[in-house]
Order: C-alpha cells, then sequence, then structure tokens
C-alpha cells in the first residue's frame, strides 16, 4: 500500500498579477485569516518585499491588524471623554473644544486614517482661525485620546507628534498693587468686596468661594478651610465637588487686617444658619458669574485696570504679595492650593504655624503701603 503523500507545508503568503497588470500580495494573519495587502505593486518583487517586511512585523510583535483601527473616531472619542470622571468644568471643555476644533476636522474618519500630515494640516487650518492656547489645548486632547488608542493596540503609533504643539505661551499676567485691590474691593460694594480680598490675599479661586460656609471661617484663628470647589457651568448650573487637586483641600491663614472685614460680612451679608453659604446675592441666592462678572468690568473700568485683568488675577497679585513677604515656594503652593511632583518639594515643609507667618507678613506689607498711601495724601506742613 503507498504511504500518504505528505501535505505541503502552508506557505506565508503569496503574489499573483492581476488583471491590470500590478501585483496583488496574501498573506495568513496571526489570527489564522486571510489578509490581503491593502494596496496593490507595480512589480511582483515589490510585492514580494512587502510580504517579507509583514512577515518580520509579524515576528516580532509588531503587526497591527489594519481592520481593528477602523473605528469611527467620533464614537472612540466621546467614549474616551465620558470614560475619563473629568471633573464638571473639565469634561465641559473638552467636549466644547472637541464640539467646535476637533470633530469638524476628524469626525467622520477612522481612527487609523488620521495621519502625521492630517494632524499638521489641521493644526495649522486652526492656527490660522483662532488663538493660539485654545489651539494648544485641542492639540494636547488630540493627542491623549489617540494616545489611549495606541495603549488600545487600535494603531500603531500616535500621529501627534508636533514638538512644542502642545504648549501654550501665555504672556505675563499683570497683578494689582495694595492700593488698587482696596480701590478694587470698595468699587464692587460691601457685598462683594471680601471675595476680592480672599482671592488677593487668599489667594482663593472664584470656585472655591462659591462654596464656603459660616462653618469654613474662624476669627480665631482667622482662616478659612477650603473643602470642595463649586464652578458654575456654561449653562448656569453651579456643580458641588472636589477642589481642583488633593492639595486644594487646606486652611489658608489670613492676615490680620481682614477681621474686621470678615466679622462685617458675617454680620451683615452671610447666610444666617449656621452652614449657611458665605457669599450670595441680594435676594439670597448663591452669586452667579454672570452677575458678578458684570460687577467686576464696571469695578475694574472705575479703578482704572487694564481690561484684560481678570479676577483670577487676583490670585497671582497674591502669589507674589506671599513671596515678598518671604515665603518660600511650598509655603506659596500650600496657600494656594497647588501641587507638584517636583523632588525638591519633598524637602520642603509648611505647617499651619508658618502658614500664620506669611499672613502676618502680607498684613504688615498691606499696613505700610497703606500707611504710605496716606502720607502721600496729607499735604506736609512748614516748620
Amino acid at each position: 500500500m503507498a504511504g500518504r503523500k505528505p501535505q505541503r507545508r502552508r506557505e506565508f503568503g503569496t503574489t499573483r498579477q492581476l488583471p491590470s497588470g500590478r501585483w496583488q500580495a496574501r498573506y495568513w494573519a496571526p489570527d489564522g485569516s486571510r489578509r490581503t495587502a491593502p494596496e496593490t505593486f507595480a512589480t511582483k518583487t515589490d510585492a514580494q518585499d512587502w510580504l517579507t517586511l509583514t512577515k518580520a512585523d509579524i515576528q516580532r510583535n509588531h503587526w497591527v491588524d489594519p481592520d481593528v483601527g477602523a473605528i469611527n473616531f467620533e464614537a472612540y472619542a466621546s467614549k474616551w471623554v465620558d470614560e475619563r470622571g473629568l471633573a464638571a468644568t473639565t469634561g465641559e471643555l473638552y467636549r466644547r473644544l472637541m464640539r467646535l476644533h476637533i470633530l469638524p476636522f476628524f469626525g467622520e474618519v477612522d481612527l487609523d486614517e488620521i495621519t502625521p500630515q492630517a494632524v499638521r494640516a489641521w493644526r495649522a487650518e486652526r492656527l490660522a482661525a483662532t488663538g493660539a492656547t485654545t489651539v494648544a489645548k485641542s492639540y494636547r486632547l488630540l493627542k491623549a485620546i489617540m494616545e489611549t488608542a495606541t495603549d488600545d493596540e487600535l494603531i500603531r503609533r500616535n500621529p501627534c507628534r508636533i514638538k512644542g504643539a502642545g504648549s501654550e505661551r501665555a504672556k505675563e499676567r499683570s497683578i494689582a498693587t495694595v492700593e488698587q485691590v482696596d480701590a478694587l474691593a470698595e468699587a464692587m460694594g460691601a457685598r462683594w468686596r471680601l471675595m476680592v480680598y480672599f482671592a488677593a490675599y487668599g489667594p482663593m479661586r472664584p470656585e472655591e468661594q462659591a462654596g464656603l460656609r459660616r462653618s469654613s471661617v474662624t476669627l480665631e484663628p482667622l482662616a478659612v478651610r477650603i473643602r470642595e470647589a463649586v464652578p458654575e457651568l456654561n449653562t448656569g448650573r453651579r456643580v458641588e465637588g472636589d477642589t481642583k487637586s488633593a492639595a486644594g483641600v487646606r486652611t489658608i491663614h489670613l492676615p490680620a487686617f481682614l477681621r474686621r472685614e470678615v466679622k462685617l460680612h458675617l454680620e451683615l451679608f452671610a447666610e444666617k444658619d449656621p452652614d449657611g453659604l458665605l457669599f450670595v446675592g441680594e435676594k439670597g441666592a448663591p452669586f452667579r458669574r454672570t452677575t458678578f462678572g458684570r460687577k467686576w468690568k464696571k469695578a475694574r473700568a472705575k479703578v482704572g485696570m487694564p481690561s484684560d485683568f481678570r479676577f483670577y488675577d487676583l490670585r497671582h497679585t497674591g502669589h507674589t504679595l506671599s513671596t515678598r513677604s518671604g515665603a518660600t515656594l511650598k509655603d506659596t503652593m500650600v496657600r494656594a492650593g497647588q501641587s507638584s511632583e517636583k523632588a525638591a518639594m519633598i524637602y520642603q515643609h509648611s505647617d499651619d504655624e508658618r502658614q500664620q507667618e506669611v499672613a502676618g507678613g502680607i498684613d504688615a506689607k498691606v499696613r505700610a503701603a497703606r500707611n504710605k498711601a496716606v502720607g502721600k495724601a496729607t499735604p506736609a506742613t512748614g516748620a
């Protein structure tokens, strides 16, 4: 009886000439399926070379299934944002950047169709149409989404490779003098003046001030405990949540000259409930960003501050005063509720006692500036 003819070993790939005269390459994928090269070739040698490179990619585990990346970018990106567990304001920002700047260009294409050339063309168009800061934020978001797609092995490499494209080069923010802070507080009116002082000498973020309650404040020592942030979305809805970072939960010791301001505000304007809100509007409702913003613009104009000086810039004033009062970088970071992983910060400490010293230093600086201003306003008398 004749022995059974041995089976021929399956070849990795084959080539064949098409009626057009070009060459087609086919191969066996790691999952056992028969695949066709995504392009045809001018010569048989070109087709065989492509097969050799593809086989090498498979052997080195560098091969990416060309069908895996055929996922609609908008669907993937929307799911990416939903799954991040973002703070309300961050989620709102990401969705706005997506809607206005990213999806109009990439929303209808698949992940594997977004190439470095396409990203460069998109960025160039956006830079011509809108501000560089907005483009940098949009680029960072696109890069983060595509990086996750790379980790998910949906694409081989992130197409966002423009060096420095995600960096923002914001201009140096101006600071207010002590005299200007006092003038802004006066112009804002009795109900809102303490917010100006808290922003400058806290320094507290607007969303942190929105969450302050009577129970957040102590007079001895004069301090404010920041536990949460209550940002206002573009819809006008306020969202209770955590502070911007873990470092945002902190106790801020205030300079002594603010004691009278705090006591007066508690007596006249804060909600009477022991845990009532510290800042409320004339009708007893939580303050609105739009209403407060209009008051701020009028006060800024009255004082003669630059039109781009934001309420948030008062924090920059506070940072500067802290440093000039002898605060270390760590002191200032603790006071402002900022976090950093720099190794140098491990060897610096800022406890409550040091924070009270910083508050005392600010108090002395402000009193000296006020006395100097009063001296200038008093005419000199001859002997």
